[in-house]
């Protein structure tokens, strides 16, 4: 069993009331807790909301990243006939959907069509932080050489429940990293960090 599904597991049975269900987002969405825009009803599941792969990826621009230094990217679109992907090269992809989350924890999980692909769509960063507005930028991998297109579904995003109150939102923070709104994919911003 894959490492994330292990860690996705281990919340769900923690506390069966803990993943909110599609009842349970639609109040969201509608008290303004939960934002994705655009929003569609049909991408709601029984207990996720679907996102899609926007039209921009972009991959490094150096052989050699360095993990204290800005690592620049090249950005380009996807064409209507779709983008072969290759192994062996990191894509950083973007959600069409622009998402706020202000009183749970949002996570993004690949859809079991995705990877059944030989597609991971994100290395690390599953777990987004109370207060996250913006788009996700998707950390793309493949198996094989796959064919990708602008809008096909790519993810879906799982929300839990907080206990205790807030006090740090990730939109109010002031060392955070990623609050510009974009719809283009970011690029690691580790060199901001003080290490």
């Amino acid at each position: 069993m894959p490492h994330s599904a292990q860690k996705l597991i281990f919340f769900i049975t923690k506390d069966d009331k803990m993943i909110l269900s599609d009842k349970k987002i639609l109040e969201a969405i509608d008290t303004g807790e939960i934002i994705i825009e655009p929003f569609d009803r049909y991408h709601l599941g029984t207990n996720s909301y679907d996102v899609h792969l926007g039209r921009h990826l972009a991959t490094y621009k150096g052989e050699i990243l360095d993990a204290r230094k800005h690592n620049e990217v090249e950005h380009f679109e996807i064409p209507e006939e779709g983008f072969v992907i290759q192994p062996g090269v990191l894509y950083l992809g973007v959600t069409e959907e622009y998402t706020e989350t202000h009183n749970s924890v949002p996570f993004l999980e690949g859809k079991s069509s995705v990877g059944r692909l030989g597609i991971d769509i994100h290395a690390t960063a599953g777990k987004g932080d109370v207060g996250f507005c913006n788009t996700w930028t998707l950390e793309i991998s493949c198996v094989h050489p796959v064919r990708v297109y602008k809008g096909m579904p790519i993810g879906q995003l799982i929300y839990f429940t907080v206990e205790g109150e807030i006090e740090n939102y990730y939109n109010k923070k002031k060392n955070a990293k990623y609050n510009d709104r974009t719809i283009r994919p970011v690029e690691s911003m580790m060199w901001k960090n003080k290490f």
